[in-house]
């Protein structure tokens, strides 16, 4: 079983992967931009091909990635190559244009697998619709009852629950959550609910608050497409607001999960259908965009900001300036998911 999941793992990492790859080559190429490599993957080549364009297409052996190599993506590397043909050559709207077509690929194949999710098994709602309560639960007892609405977690607004469900997991030391509320017959309240607190086999605690949200939803064409692009911008704001979390001390960086949370979790898709593996496909592939558009240096974002800086001054950044940033970003990045890494296999193994 494990090498089944395996195996769907990486080739739902390397679909996305190569969407987003794929976006970035395009562009450049029509762009006239020179291109060298074609790479899905990480590591070692296991696979080459050298193309009629003369460009090599690979695969390589860890599947945590990928690039386009490109000639001038920093400065003038090539002497063979044409002036016109290095990157940093190119007009400023189509460098942007190639560092953001990737992240373009991504969203817009999370889009259409929700949608295809929609169309096949009707859409799902997102509103933070009570659809019952636990008899006996802590959100029986606080007074919360089928019909309501919930509006807000200590505080924090929302209006769906995709989005309310991460301030569930904001820390909360004295374990009291204030909810705000919006009964059936309109009139508000807030209340206060101290859930029931559980621990699974690895030690990990959960809250149990008692509550099960209505999902309903028609089920029509028009409705499918409104699921598709709510949800695309629930996830987007769900990851928004776990950036910040994890920023002002909210999440703990035990939150987040590399390749081996991603491979657990496709482990456990695979026991629902393809249904839910569709859904995790287009989770992922926002996951993707959406981390790459950070302003981060070795991300897209942070190319993008150093383009930014660029067109404000009127002139590029230094080269090598920006290559030690990038240098740096990348180093801190790998630090991290070697963390990270390490934490999931203790937790999942």
């Amino acid at each position: 079983m494990w090498l089944i999941s395996l195996l769907v793992c990486i080739f739902i990492l390397g679909i996305i992967i190569l969407v987003h790859e794929f976006g970035h080559f395009i562009t450049a190429k029509k762009s006239g931009v020179y291109i060298y490599e074609f790479s899905i993957g990480m590591g070692p080549i296991i696979y080459t091909h050298k193309g009629k364009d003369g460009i090599d297409y690979n695969i390589r052996a860890f599947p945590i990635g990928g690039f386009v190599q490109m000639a001038g993506e920093v400065g003038e590397d090539d002497e063979k190559i044409k002036k016109e043909q290095f990157m940093c050559n190119r007009p400023w709207y189509q460098r942007l244009m190639i560092l953001c077509a990737g992240v373009f690929n991504n969203f817009v194949l999370a889009i259409l697998l929700l949608f295809l999710l929609a169309v096949i098994w009707g859409p799902t709602s997102s509103t933070p619709k009570v659809l019952s309560v636990v008899e006996g639960s802590s959100a029986e007892a606080s007074g919360i009852k089928e019909g309501d609405i919930i509006t807000s977690i200590n505080g924090h607004e929302f209006t769906s629950w995709d989005v309310g469900q991460i301030y569930l997991y904001y820390k909360n030391p004295d374990n009291v959550y204030t909810f705000g509320i919006k009964h059936s017959d309109g009139q508000t309240e807030t209340l206060e609910i101290t859930p029931e607190v559980s621990k699974d086999e690895n030690g990990n605690e959960t809250k149990v608050f008692g509550i099960q949200i209505d999902n309903s939803r028609e089920k029509n064409i028009w409705e499918s497409i409104k699921y598709a692009f709510e949800k695309f911008w629930d996830v987007i704001h769900s990851m928004a607001i776990t950036i910040w979390g994890l920023i002002s001390g909210q999440l703990s960086i035990q939150s987040l999960s590399g390749p081996v949370g991603i491979y657990k979790v496709i482990d456990t898709s695979i026991q629902y259908g393809i249904q839910q593996l569709i859904y995790i496909t287009a989770f992922l592939s926002i996951n993707v965009g959406f981390i790459n558009i950070l302003p981060f240096p070795a991300f897209d974002g942070g190319h993008i900001l150093f383009m930014i800086i660029e067109k404000i001054k009127g002139s590029p950044v230094n080269p090598n300036v920006e290559n030690v940033i990038n240098l740096i970003g990348f180093g801190l990045l790998m630090l991290l998911m070697i963390y990270i890494t390490i934490k999931d296999i203790i937790v999942f193994f």
